[in-house]
């Protein structure tokens, strides 16, 4: 691997001056008194290995080994407590404000920032800022948005509709850009990038790649032939096996594609659903990527985005969401009054815990919840700075991991436990790379790479929206935010079995492993258009995301449910006592819409007391 590009590089500015706060996990973060954080306090600025940075997440571990802490008479009095700022516990917080203005609620996050997954990377490059999303990235598919989400989203602010304007979607394809692969010299005959994925004609691709004559015949074959390779099965029966057929069988047993092919596509939707093709069914990977090849013509697509693009992105993908629920919930903390201004809005953190009816407390740690003897409130008890503080609610919200809540309420019964622990959360990684420019992927005509097999499943350029004051750098001169993604992928570990594994490595990686392949991998790709990873390097942001996805319910494992209340997830989520649960987790689906809507579900049950 080539040569670190070292925290002195970023702190120093040799390369990238970074505004705001800089400080380690042991460092003094919350101020001098009280739980204020000090004025010039800004996660976002960080570099390094962010997401699930060092110091979120030790305290809980550390429960789960068997930790016990004193749980200490109450210093506070709360009407709501909600365990968990990210999207879904904002959501919480504002629906029961609406109902009641005066309401006196508290959010605890264990993490330095608010949002969640829904996490911004902030960059100056030679006096400009540069903004990317470090988890949570878009507004997927607004039209299928609940009734309640849709009407969340356009209170505070968001006309989706503006986004069709902001987002140059013909920006790449008008310079000539589009898809590239690398391939791998394991499983080819030498490394190689291939330029012109689905632009250039199939055979003529084909022969620039590096595999036998039979594998590019077979791919010729798969994106042209115009076959139904079922073709005595009804609609029905096709839609029966393919559903608990894996698109890699498919491929190998039906289409009878070489293995190279199967060696090109395995790790294909590795960003999405963190599995192998092995894993993932005919029926769902046919609508990924705008289609995958052989289906097209054996089962008719449906259930895609058809005529609505994926394009509902702020620059900092949906921590701008957060922060207008912040905006709305903590007035002050948030300067300004649109969608527009909120993208190069500077967050006054000092004012999250502070006179406001609505407070967020940061870098505390939930360890215990639990009802008071006659069940008229609820204890939370967290730790904060090593320091241990309980808290009293008349109503909390568990707005959390569905994997975390039963070692925090031991209260739960057998078979609601049993229902959270169901879901396996899935771990990833979006690296952001900072670039000075992004010229050496406008000569070599990319806009994506992918990775037959390597560390890194992609890298891409950042999606060219422009919002108010915030311009995107559409001339290949200017600086870019690269996205890469990573998530362990295990040709011998199937099921959730593997999620937890790459969770255990993710957990264990150092930032300098993440940058020597950040390194590596793009000089890979990029070296022969001239790009130096020493050189052009200005600065990286590890997203760490041990706990990332939510469970994703549909892949060749799981079991058709009898009904909707026999499913896990949903038996985990029901109200106990004075206690509701929200977060994606509780909808088995990773999407916004998911966390607003259970945010908004758990803020009802938490009315209805």
């Amino acid at each position: 691997m080539k040569g670190n590009i070292t925290r002195r590089d970023f702190l120093n500015g040799t390369q990238v001056a970074i505004g705001g706060s800089f400080f380690m996990p042991s460092q003094n973060l919350f101020g001098t008194s009280s739980f204020s954080l000090p004025n010039d306090y800004y996660p976002p600025a960080l570099t390094g290995l962010r997401g699930s940075h060092d110091g979120s997440w030790e305290v809980m571990h550390s429960k789960v080994l068997g930790k016990q802490w004193k749980k200490s008479k109450y210093e506070e009095k709360y009407d709501l407590v909600i365990v968990g700022a990210g999207i879904s516990g904002l959501s919480s917080a504002y629906h029961y404000k609406k109902t009641h203005p005066q309401a006196k609620i508290l959010l605890i996050d264990n993490h330095d920032d608010f949002g969640g997954h829904a996490k911004r990377n902030e960059f100056e490059v030679n006096g400009e800022t540069r903004i990317g999303y470090g988890g949570t990235e878009a507004i997927d598919t607004p039209s299928s948005y609940s009734q309640e989400a849709k009407s969340l989203i356009k209170e505070i602010g968001i006309d989706v509709e503006k986004f069709y304007e902001a987002y140059d979607q013909s920006l790449y394809s008008s310079l000539g850009l589009g898809k590239g692969i690398l391939f791998d010299s394991n499983s080819f005959s030498e490394e190689r990038l291939v330029t012109g994925y689905n632009k250039v004609p199939w055979k003529e691709f084909a022969e620039k790649t590096p595999m036998t004559q039979k594998a590019k015949d077979d791919l010729v074959r798969i994106w042209t032939e115009k076959k139904d390779y079922l073709p005595i099965l009804s609609d029905e029966e096709k839609y029966e096996l393919l559903k608990n057929l894996s698109y890699y069988d498919f491929l190998k047993d039906y289409v009878k594609v070489d293995q190279q092919i199967l060696e090109i596509f395995r790790r294909w939707g590795m960003s999405f659903w963190c599995v192998g093709i092995d894993e993932v069914p005919c029926t769902l990977i046919q609508n990924y990527d705008g289609g995958m090849p052989g289906l097209d013509y054996t089962l008719k697509r449906s259930g895609y985005r058809g005529d609505e693009p994926y394009i509902f992105h702020f620059p900092d993908g949906n921590a701008s969401v957060a922060r207008l629920l912040v905006r709305a919930l903590i007035p002050g903390s948030v300067p300004g009054s649109s969608m527009e201004d909120v993208v190069l809005a500077k967050v006054n953190y000092s004012l999250l815990d502070g006179d406001s009816t609505t407070k967020i407390r940061l870098n505390s740690t939930v360890v215990d919840v639990s009802h008071t003897n006659n069940s008229s409130a609820v204890d939370i008890t967290y730790v904060r700075k090593h320091d241990v503080h309980t808290i009293r609610a008349d109503k909390c919200i568990l707005a959390c991991y569905n994997s975390a809540i039963p070692y925090l309420c031991s209260e739960l019964p057998k078979k609601q436990v049993d229902g959270l622990k169901y879901n396996v959360k899935i771990p990833l990684t979006y690296t952001k790379v900072m670039i000075p420019s992004w010229k050496v992927f406008a000569d070599l005509g990319l806009d994506f790479v992918y990775y037959t097999d390597a560390f890194y499943k992609q890298v891409e350029l950042a999606y060219p929206v422009s919002i108010g004051e915030y311009k995107f750098n559409k001339s290949p001169d200017g600086s870019m935010v690269l996205h890469m993604c990573h998530s362990h992928h295990s040709k011998d570990i199937k099921g959730p079995d593997q999620w937890r594994e790459g969770r255990r490595r993710l957990l264990s990686t150092p930032f300098s492993v993440f940058e020597g392949h950040v390194k590596d991998q793009l000089d890979s790709a990029l070296g022969g258009g001239g790009f130096d990873s020493d050189r052009d390097i200005s600065a990286i942001t590890v997203n760490r995301w041990p706990h990332g996805y939510s469970y994703s319910n549909d892949l060749i494992w799981e079991p058709d449910w009898e009904n909707e209340e026999s499913k896990p997830w949903v038996i985990g989520r029901q109200q106990y006592g004075r206690i509701s649960i929200a977060n994606s987790d509780a909808g088995a689906s990773a999407d916004t819409n998911s966390a607003i809507t259970h945010g908004i579900r758990a803020a009802q049950e938490a009315l209805s007391i």
